[in-house]
């Protein structure tokens, strides 16, 4: 991640205690959600540094509906918000609602909140349309000197827009996840690296790669590293990668041989004339 301003880490210490006390009492008095807008619309100020009268906007227009609340800067869209009661547990159909704006908005960014918890996703505009959870954080449990959570505010800091900050941090759990890690326990220089190892311990034993791949499968990783929508997608996308490199290798040896071809056949031009001399 890249390294977060001091006057961010300021402002982070003079709101938080104030934030989470304020939305401790709303907790215990379960408000409705116009008063959860009310918080939520205090911590994308004080917490995230937006202006509360040009860049944070209530009732944000999208076609024949609204959203709760929306993040422009320089007049640019960069969140919509979409807010429940303090006491309303968030679930997947309120995600869905979320994409629902999102993809008739064109929005990438979608935070649904109920100023307790805190979920971020970014819209992926493919066919179906569908959401990437970026992260999720109880503002109530936040840490300062934990740097994972310092992070998660980060991103959703005005400053952090500016720095590409969300971008950086998506493409890093986008990959590095425990579905992309079943997968590579699973790939060839995996079996290889595991055979090298076993022939260290003992230099007798002979191991093959399904023998390997099979204790792997069935008895080292869960089987939602194996099948779920996520591993299964993280596996696409990993073979897709690796065939990339390897056309690549494989395209620069061809050029390399070709040069080397080509340099061997101008030498054997230039000894032919000499000869010829």
């Amino acid at each position: 991640m890249v390294t977060i301003p001091v006057k961010v880490l300021e402002r982070f210490k003079a709101n938080l205690n104030k934030i989470q006390k304020v939305t401790e009492q709303a907790k215990s008095r379960d408000i409705n959600e116009s008063d959860t807008v009310v918080i939520v619309s205090d911590v994308l100020a004080l917490m995230f540094g937006y202006d509360k009268y040009t860049e944070i906007t209530s009732e944000y227009a999208i076609k024949s509906t609204y959203c709760d609340l929306a993040i422009k800067v320089d007049n640019i869209l960069k969140f919509l918000i979409e807010v429940k009661a303090i006491g309303i547990t968030l679930a997947e159909k309120h995600c869905q609602q979320a994409l629902d704006y999102g993809a008739n908005n064109g929005t990438e960014w979608i935070i649904l909140t109920n100023s307790i918890n805190w979920k971020v996703y970014k819209v992926c505009f493919e066919k179906p349309i569908k959401t990437d959870l970026v992260c999720e954080f109880n503002l109530l449990d936040i840490k300062l000197k934990s740097k994972g959570d310092l992070d998660k505010l980060f991103i959703l800091c005005k400053e952090g827009l500016k720095r590409n900050a969300i971008d950086e941090f998506t493409q890093h759990r986008m990959i590095v996840n425990k579905y992309y890690i079943g997968t590579i326990l699973r790939s060839e220089s995996v079996t290889e690296a595991i055979k090298r190892e076993f022939r260290k311990i003992d230099p007798l034993i002979k191991i093959e790669d399904e023998e390997i791949n099979s204790l792997i499968v069935n008895d080292v990783l869960k089987r939602e590293l194996l099948d779920t929508p996520e591993a299964i997608d993280a596996c696409d996308k990993y073979n897709k990668i690796i065939k990339k490199i390897e056309k690549k290798k494989s395209k620069s040896k061809e050029i390399e041989k070709s040069t080397i071809d080509e340099k061997k056949e101008n030498d054997t031009k230039n000894i032919s004339n000499e000869d010829s001399k």
